[in-house]
C-alpha cells in the first residue's frame, strides 16, 4: 500500500507496510503512481514517454534503468512491500484484553473559568468535587489486577485542575510506589496542569515522580486570555506563564510539553506556537477545539484552507 503526496516542492511516497519514506523526482513519481495501479511495465513506459517525452533525460532506456532501481527498492522490501501484519492483527483481536494505562480525574473541580472547556469548568456538568485517596487506591489496584503481564503501566491524573487535589495524588503515587515490587509493575506518571497552583513544592513533586507533565497554555497573551479565564473573568496568562517559564528551568531534561487549543478566534495558531518558542518552551502541542459547532469559537468549513496552510507551514 503507498501514500503519495506533493508537500512543498517535493514528492513524496510512502510505502505503508515497510514505513519507508522516498522523496523522488516528477517522473518516478509519476512511474511508480501507474505501478500502483496495477498497469504493466510496458504500458508504464509508454504512458510515462507521452506526458514526460519532451524532456531530454526521459528515454526508453532511462526509463527501464528506472524500472530496475524500483525493482531493488521492492526486493529489499522498502516499495510495494506485504502486508505482513494482517495475520497478527487477528491474532491480537483474538488475545484477551489486558490494560495498561488509567487516566484518573482526581478533581471534578478547577480554579479556572476557561470558556470552551468541555469538562464545564471543571464539573463535567455534576457537582464540584476531588477523588478520595481510597477510590485511587482501588484504581490503581484494578489496573494491576488487570494488566497481565504487562509491566509498564501509567497513569495520567487529570481533571478538572488536579493539583488542587495535590495531597491524595500523592498518596496514590506513594501506594502505587509502594507495590511496585510485588507487583513487578513500573508506574509512569503524567499530570496535567493550567499551572495556577505551581510553586517550589508542587515542583519539586513533579520532577521527582512525574515522567511527563503537560503545561495548558494558548499561546499569545490576546489569544489564551480571550478564552482560559479565571472564575473573576480576568486573564491567566500573566499568572501562569512565569510559572511555566520556572517550572521548565528546574524540569531539566524531564519530559514535558505545552498543551494549546486553536479555535476560530486563532486559526493562525501558528503563531501562537512561535510564540511560545519564543518564551522559552520548546515541546509544544496544539490541538483544535472540542467544541458544539454553534459556539462563537467552533472551528467552521471556512477555516479547513488556512489550517491546512497553516501545518504546511510547519512542516517546513
Amino acid at each position: 500500500m503507498l501514500h503519495q503526496y506533493k508537500l512543498n516542492g517535493y514528492n513524496i511516497i510512502l510505502d505503508v507496510y515497510s514505513g519507508s519514506v522516498h522523496s523522488v523526482d516528477e517522473v518516478a513519481y509519476d512511474v511508480i503512481a501507474l505501478l500502483d495501479k496495477g498497469l504493466d511495465r510496458q504500458t508504464v513506459i509508454n504512458d510515462t514517454l507521452k506526458k514526460h517525452g519532451d524532456k531530454p533525460d526521459v528515454t526508453k532506456e532511462e526509463l527501464e534503468e528506472l524500472l530496475a532501481d524500483i525493482d531493488r527498492l521492492i526486493a529489499e522490501g522498502s516499495l510495494f512491500a506485504p502486508d505482513t501484519y494482517e495475520d497478527k492483527a487477528f491474532d491480537f483481536k483474538e488475545r484477551s484484553t489486558v490494560i495498561k494505562a488509567l487516566c484518573l480525574h482526581v478533581a471534578h473541580t478547577c480554579n479556572l473559568s476557561c470558556d470552551y472547556c468541555f469538562a464545564s469548568q471543571g464539573k463535567y456538568h455534576g457537582e464540584r468535587a476531588l477523588m478520595s485517596f481510597e477510590v485511587g487506591k482501588q484504581a490503581i489496584d484494578f489496573l494491576v489486577a488487570n494488566s497481565g503481564t504487562r509491566r509498564n503501566l501509567e497513569v495520567d491524573f487529570f481533571g478538572g485542575e488536579p493539583l488542587m487535589n495535590l495531597e491524595v495524588v500523592k498518596q496514590i503515587v506513594a501506594y502505587a510506589r509502594s507495590i511496585e515490587k510485588e507487583k513487578n509493575k513500573n508506574f509512569r506518571f503524567t499530570l496535567t496542569t493550567n499551572g495556577l497552583l505551581l510553586n517550589e513544592e508542587v515542583t519539586e513533586f513533579l520532577n521527582k515522580e512525574c515522567h511527563n507533565v503537560v503545561l495548558s497554555l494558548d499561546g499569545r497573551r490576546e489569544v489564551h486570555d480571550r478564552l482560559r479565564k479565571t472564575p473573576g473573568g480576568q486573564g491567566s496568562y500573566d499568572i501562569i506563564v512565569p510559572k511555566f517559564q520556572q517550572f521548565v528551568r528546574q524540569r531539566g531534561d524531564r519530559e514535558y510539553y505545552m498543551r494549546g487549543t486553536y479555535t476560530h478566534n486563532n486559526i493562525d495558531f501558528t503563531n501562537d506556537l512561535f510564540h511560545m518558542l519564543d518564551l522559552g518552551f520548546d515541546k509544544l502541542s496544539m490541538e483544535p477545539v472540542v467544541c458544539a459547532p454553534n459556539d462563537p469559537y467552533a472551528l467552521t468549513e471556512e477555516d479547513i484552507a488556512t489550517l491546512f496552510e497553516q501545518y504546511e507551514l510547519l512542516a517546513k
